[in-house]
């Protein structure tokens, strides 16, 4: 299916000449995490993403707080019905279906309940999972289809109409897909599981997401089982054993994005109550996230940086919340500052991470959350360097480079695309990520800026965002974005402030020029 990476070095082990500070080997010019390393099952054991959540959930007793709940309606789904509707509907979808390991199950839905629940039971026989955004176009729909290579839709009836003519298609609002989550169970629960599946083996594709890389052009990643259990190992190992009945976690991100699938499966492994932003929620925008977090007294949500901001600024009610993971985009300074004066209880985590190469960095500890416009540290079992972009020169503590990833969260590679593939990856088993980044003498990751996004400007490489993180910094700009003018000689501010206090603010960050 797609072209596998050359082995990566992610035992975790550090070599010699690795400084305990910010991680930076001498002998390799990597860094290393300064995490301890999490112990993962053989790669050889064969081993499905499922059957491993399920062995980290039976070695506590079976949560009597829901696995799943709608923020809008208050319905659940309590842990022993949640594994009893997998078991079901995985024997449903092989024997009516007639699906097995391999196919290619594209999911074209909005946030649901069942949504969980048709992921587990895909993955627990080696179906792959290619869940997508219902919002898309039917031409967009039928070239990710085409590129994926799917050989049978799950839909809504709102969505169904978006599918290519010929596409086998499951409604999950349909009565039809209702009984296959009913049907009788041995009541065996997880420790049936495994044993009326096909032989799942780590390294077998579990789901395809969809990522631009490093280039403009949308490309099928390949993410393997493998990759989900190191991350789901390290976030058991970190965050330890679950309160029971404690930890509800927003899941602020669409359940079609990397960070939405993964905190789907993360939920369930750790014995967490997942509560979904349905669609009658997620209309309302940021606020009807926030009030959803209030009312659910959630301990842990993952927002944009737009819902942080917004925290802020809303009067809300947030008195269980514990933690917020925050990613995708760049939080201003002032905005980070602002939440931890207004939620001085709450921590904010920063981290990074792409759809390739799973999480990269966290925050983790509360001293950690101190460090403002960091991304976090370098997470569990990963490592990475930071390279000259032109001539390839492995880089130092606090020098600005791309960010190059291996581990054992990395995918196998893109889906029927070579050439990308080979320029995606090194002889070595590095991941290019296209992220201008540094690390700094404590081992904290900065993100920049993306290399494509550079713009040139009289021999110099000016990163926008850093430029837009300065701009974001006066109080009286809610946004701004950096771009160059027309005729590429000069970088461009899209603000509505007034100029002359712009320019003494930047000439105190940077040479301006007339």
């Amino acid at each position: 299916m797609a072209t596998s990476a050359p082995a990566a070095n992610a035992d975790g082990a550090a070599p010699g000449g690795v400084d305990g500070r910010s991680g930076f080997c001498e002998v390799t010019r990597t860094f290393r995490s300064l995490r301890p390393p999490v112990p993962l099952p053989p790669t050889d054991s064969p081993l499905s993403f499922p059957e491993f959540a399920f062995s980290l959930l039976a070695s506590s007793p079976t949560p009597a707080h829901p696995a799943l709940l709608d923020a809008a309606t208050g319905e659940a789904v309590s842990f022993p019905a949640f594994l009893s509707q997998v078991r079901a509907l995985a024997g449903a979808l092989r024997s009516v279906v007639r699906l097995g390991r391999g196919d290619v199950a594209f999911v074209l839905a909005p946030t649901r309940l069942d949504v969980p629940v048709l992921y587990f039971a895909l993955l627990s026989f080696g179906a792959v999972v290619s869940p997508v955004n219902p919002a898309l176009t039917a031409d967009e729909v039928a070239r990710l289809v085409a590129l994926s290579g799917a050989s049978v839709a799950f839909a809504v009836s709102s969505t169904a109409a978006k599918l290519p003519a010929g596409l086998p298609a499951v409604l999950l609002d349909s009565d039809h897909f209702r009984s296959f989550l009913q049907k009788q169970s041995d009541g065996r629960g997880e420790e049936g599981l495994a044993a009326d599946t096909a032989v799942v083996r780590q390294s077998d594709t579990a789901a395809i997401q969809y990522s631009s890389g490093t280039t403009g052009r949308v490309k099928a990643a390949a993410l393997p089982h493998r990759s989900f259990i190191a991350m789901a190992a390290g976030s058991h190992a970190l965050l330890g054993k679950p309160r029971r009945g404690r930890e509800r976690s927003l899941l602020g991100a669409p359940m079609f994005h990397s960070m939405g699938f993964y905190y789907t499966l993360k939920g369930v492994a750790l014995g967490h109550t997942t509560v979904m932003l349905t669609d009658a929620v997620a209309r309302r925008g940021v606020k009807g996230v926030i009030e959803a977090a209030g009312r659910w007294a959630v301990s842990e949500m993952t927002a944009s940086p737009p819902v942080v901001v917004a925290m802020v600024k809303e009067r809300c009610h947030l008195e269980a919340l514990e933690r917020v993971v925050c990613g995708g985009a760049p939080l201003p300074r002032t905005a980070a500052e602002s939440f931890r004066r207004r939620f001085p209880n709450v921590d904010l985590c920063m981290g990074y991470g792409s759809t390739e190469a799973g999480g990269i960095s966290l925050m983790i500890q509360r001293e950690e959350c101190g460090r403002i416009c960091s991304a976090g540290r370098v997470s569990e079992n990963v490592e990475v360097k930071i390279v000259d972009h032109v001539t390839g020169e492995a880089l130092s503590v606090g020098q600005k480079g791309e960010l190059l990833v291996r581990g054992p969260a990395v995918m196998a590679g893109y889906v029927g695309d070579e050439e990308a593939n080979a320029s995606s990856f090194d002889s070595e088993g590095w991941l290019r990520t296209g992220d201008l980044c540094y690390i700094d003498q404590d081992g904290f990751l900065f993100v920049v800026d993306r290399l494509k996004e550079l713009i040139k400007y009289k021999g110099y490489q000016v990163p926008p965002a850093e430029l837009e993180l300065v701009l974001q910094s006066l109080p009286e700009v809610i946004d701004a974005a950096v771009m160059p003018s027309v005729h590429l000689q000069t970088t461009t501010p899209h603000v509505l402030q007034n100029h002359a206090e712009l320019r003494s603010v930047l000439s105190s960050h940077l040479q301006v020029s007339s």
